[in-house]
């Protein structure tokens, strides 16, 4: 996700055209878009990375719900 602000923040950046920004080519810019859209596409998925982040998901909310259920048993 930080990726994806950081493409976000050059193309605005670029689009703004301050003066750092006026020597870099969108080629540049463009490559990094490109990047990120193949790692969210392919490499997070190859990783498992994105399974990984659904399992602890999924875990907290057991978690929680196990934590609330045995909580009212005690009462």
């Amino acid at each position: 996700m930080k990726l994806l602000i950081v493409v976000v923040a050059l193309y605005i950046l670029k689009l703004l055209d301050l003066s750092f920004m006026e020597n870099v080519s969108w080629w540049w810019i463009n490559a990094i878009g490109f990047f990120a859209f193949l790692w969210f596409e392919y490499f997070e998925r190859m990783l498992g990375l994105d399974k990984r982040k659904d399992d602890m998901l999924h875990e907290k909310m057991l978690k929680e719900r196990q934590k609330r259920q045995f909580n009212i048993r005690k009462k």
